[in-house]
């Protein structure tokens, strides 16, 4: 006899075997006891969360001729029947490769026929998204009015793709991602059932790795079982089979990115792709890694036990890392990485940009961001604490080289207040005193941001658009805004108008820093 798949083996007859979907399951068995079926059900989720499965039961339940609480039998002709995929009164369909006009003609005119020793004739349509829109309108009367004996199941894991007129015609049951804990408890007991041995840990590691499937879940374990038939299956089999990365491996190459260590970055990085580890889920693990950090960062490692699904003793390992990084590193390292795992599931060189990722998240400096600003910021504050020699700008007080601690601004050289020729062009007159109305004339945002503007002028006459705020002044930096100012200013003054962007310190008053070209045009500054 050839060997059925454990997902296939184990799959719930009844409702109380599905596993994570409580909510739905007894407003589904509500229905069956009370006899208020509805006519039309579309159940949402994602992949392996039970869609299909319930929509089986709940086909059997419908048309058992011995319900029992809610639940099929089981035992009786028509359950057995659906059991074997030989009932006439179920039909299922695969809306991806039946998604024509046609296919759902043919529904249209079976529903006429009512079913066969039974009470309901049901009709299960799994990733209905797939139907075209010419399918979908065929589909819509005969979804509102079906016949009495009639019921429609619909499965999609795209529901942003199925139009609102379906989905107002339906009862729509949303199918949650299965916890870990849930799915492991579920595996526990059907290794037990198989007598198969296998450690605890990597029953969670499986379960993790199902991202809330529990198919997804019972096929890894299978395909872990499979790879070492007749021994324990344990947590370092389970790594090596599904190419994931142990967390002693994290914790080395997160000590070697605190220290800037690229060359340790990439030698470790060496390391686990010899190992035949599969890149991807390694970046995805070494995100949900430093998730575990910035939890226990943000509570000060108190209640982490409750939080985190992690042993004490590497819980002990994570609080000691914890203390080497600070919380917005964190936050930067998730927030690049994340990017990186985006960016490797369409990627043919995963090593190389993976490669790039740890050069650059060693190296803050490459970066003009503002989170790897503020890193630079942090490292240059340690070294001073530690009483690193800083070198400072000629003029300075050398003294404070060697300080312990210091504000930063100290070391940044004044800007000197901007020299404002004695001849202001007529243009930039004109456009310094009609500004409120220019700026009106802009879309929203871009007005929102000028608004803040404080106007000055160049060495070289081109209009300086000062701000003290960093995120706008970031803003307004790219190419395509200043060019949309530059047309708009263009059009506005009949010739080319040349703007830059310049920026001031919030403590600062904007005309010790630079000249407010509004303030002496007022004066009626002599022009050419």
């Amino acid at each position: 006899m050839s060997y059925t798949a454990l997902y296939r083996k184990f799959r719930p007859t009844v409702f109380e075997d599905v596993r994570g979907q409580e909510h739905i399951v007894t407003t589904l068995k509500n229905q069956v006891i009370t006899g208020r079926v509805g006519h039309a059900y579309l159940f949402i989720g994602t992949r392996g969360t039970g869609k299909t499965t319930v929509a089986k039961i709940m086909a059997k339940t419908v048309n058992c001729q011995n319900p029992k609480e809610g639940n099929p039998c089981g035992e009786c002709p028509s359950c057995q029947a659906i059991a074997a995929g030989s009932s006439m009164n179920v039909i299922e369909i695969d809306a991806a490769s039946n998604n024509g006009v046609d296919s759902i003609r043919e529904i249209i005119e079976e529903v006429t026929y009512p079913p066969v020793d039974a009470k309901y004739k049901v009709y299960i349509i799994d990733e209905v998204h797939m139907l075209s829109g010419g399918a979908f309108n065929a589909l819509l009367k005969t979804l509102e009015e079906p016949p009495a004996y009639v019921i429609f199941i619909l499965a999609t894991t795209e529901m942003h793709k199925i139009p609102v007129t379906i989905l107002s015609r339906c009862q729509r049951y949303d199918f949650k991602r299965i916890s870990i804990e849930t799915i492991a408890e579920r595996m526990r007991e059907l290794v037990k059932i198989e007598e198969i041995s296998v450690e605890d840990r990597a029953l969670k590691y499986i379960a993790k790795a199902a991202d809330g499937s529990m198919r997804d879940a019972l096929s890894l374990l299978d395909q872990c079982v499979a790879f070492h038939y007749g021994k324990e299956l344990t947590y370092d089999m389970a790594l090596e089979v599904l190419g994931a990365t142990d967390t002693e491996v994290f914790s080395m190459l997160l000590r070697k990115i605190v220290k800037d260590d690229i060359l340790g970055c990439i030698e470790q990085l060496e390391q686990i792709t010899m190992q035949g580890r599969e890149l991807g889920q390694f970046v995805t693990d070494f995100t949900w890694y430093l998730r575990n950090l910035m939890l226990i960062k943000s509570s000060g490692g108190e209640g982490s036990e409750d939080i985190l699904d992690v042993s004490t003793e590497h819980l002990k390992c994570l609080m000691e890392e914890a203390e080497l990084l600070e919380l917005p590193q964190i936050f930067r390292y998730i927030e690049i990485f994340s990017e990186l795992s985006n960016r490797l599931r369409y990627a043919g060189q995963k090593r190389i940009l993976i490669e790039m990722t740890l050069i650059r998240i060693c190296r803050p400096q490459m970066d003009k961001d503002d989170d790897s600003v503020m890193e630079r910021i942090r490292v240059l504050e340690k070294k001073v604490e530690e009483g690193v020699t800083v070198h400072v700008a000629a003029g300075e007080d050398m003294k404070c080289a060697n300080m312990k601690c210091f504000d930063v601004k100290h070391f940044e050289k004044p800007k000197e207040p901007s020299i404002l020729p004695k001849a202001v062009p007529e243009d930039v007159q004109r456009i310094v005193k009609e500004w409120p109305t220019i700026i009106g004339m802009t879309e929203h945002l871009t007005r929102s941001l000028l608004n803040k503007a404080k106007l000055s002028l160049g060495a070289e006459g081109q209009l300086l658009l000062c701000f003290n705020e960093t995120m706008v002044v970031n803003q307004l930096k790219q190419e395509s805004r200043i060019k949309e100012i530059e047309q708009l200013l263009a059009e506005y003054a009949g010739k080319e108008v040349k703007v830059e962007i310049g920026e001031y310190d919030k403590a600062q008053e904007f005309g010790d820093v630079y000249a407010d070209l509004s303030k002496l045009i007022n004066m009626k500054i002599e022009t050419e």
